[in-house]
């Protein structure tokens, strides 16, 4: 049906997924090398120097300028714009592009203008799909693979079901192929796994993992919100009741924000090179330590 087709189908996402599982299995048994990554590591962790942006603050600044913004502004003018734009995007008349600058020009913001085409609208809503298998046939006859498969079949005898974990993407990371990855290389091991939806808000992420009844919560993070995110996402949980819930946290993550993480109650992270049966392994290890059961 032509490539417009294919990619509404989500079918090119898909593959490229799969090669991404095949290439992980390939890196994590070391038959793919990257240097510094999986061969030829420092023997001491190293600190990089990076910029440290106060999230927190910057909301709040950013905040304060949308509500000076909208104290200065013609408030009927505003009405009016999203009014007309509205109405255009759900009669499939004008040009909204034209009515988006109007807009603008009478200082809507650009969440008002994306509110009132969603009215209009609705919001996507993308179809999540996983694989399955791919990542188990890079590691076809490996003894620690199986052994860790058993490992986790006992867990499933023991508890009387699978260990479930949902991966999260939160905030405004649209990179998910890593998230996708691990959530395959989890699956093939044993784990029930849930994939949430990008651009989740910790309480949303929260709300989600109490839904599916999960063990543990894996936050995929590549946009450098992680001191931000992972913090509400743990007192989302608290707030309702489901502290015993683990989280834990992968992606590119400092090492000098590791104290920070574990400090707001992070039960494990997991670094950049970290090959997925050890990561697999240590939420094993984490949820029968939380059971009570010996590691």
């Amino acid at each position: 049906g032509g490539m417009a087709k294919a990619i509404e189908s989500g079918v090119p996402k898909l593959r490229i997924e799969e090669s991404a599982a095949r290439k992980q299995a390939r890196i994590d048994r070391g038959e793919d090398v990257i240097v510094g990554v999986n061969k030829y590591r420092p023997a001491e962790a190293t600190s990089v120097d990076v910029l440290d942006i106060d999230n927190a603050a910057v909301r709040d600044s950013q905040i304060a300028r949308l509500n000076r913004v909208r104290a200065n502004r013609d408030d009927a003018a505003v009405r009016a714009a999203l009014d007309a734009l509205e109405h255009a995007a759900r009669n499939g008349e004008g040009n909204l592009l034209a009515l988006s600058v109007t807009a603008m020009q009478a200082r809507c913001t650009v969440g008002e203008v994306s509110d009132a085409l969603e009215r209009a609208w609705g919001r996507h809503s993308a179809e999540i799909r996983t694989l399955s298998g791919v990542y188990a046939a890079g590691y076809e006859g490996d003894e620690g693979f199986s052994a860790l498969q058993a490992e986790i079949e006992a867990f499933a005898e023991a508890e009387g079901r699978r260990p479930r974990m949902l991966v999260v993407k939160m905030g405004q990371d649209g990179h998910d192929r890593g998230a996708k990855v691990i959530a395959t290389g989890f699956a093939d091991l044993g784990f029930d796994v849930d994939v949430g939806p990008l651009f989740q808000t910790p309480e949303e992420a929260a709300r989600q993992a109490i839904e599916n009844d999960v063990h543990v919560v894996g936050v995929s993070s590549q946009a450098a919100g992680h001191k931000t995110l992972v913090p509400h996402l743990i007192q989302a949980l608290k707030a309702e009741g489901a502290g015993d819930i683990l989280v834990v946290v992968g992606g590119v993550i400092p090492q000098q924000d590791y104290a920070a993480l574990r400090e707001a109650g992070a039960a494990g992270i997991f670094g950049p090179g970290t090959p997925i049966m050890q990561s697999a392994r240590e939420v094993l290890r984490l949820l029968r330590e939380r059971q009570g059961e010996p590691a």
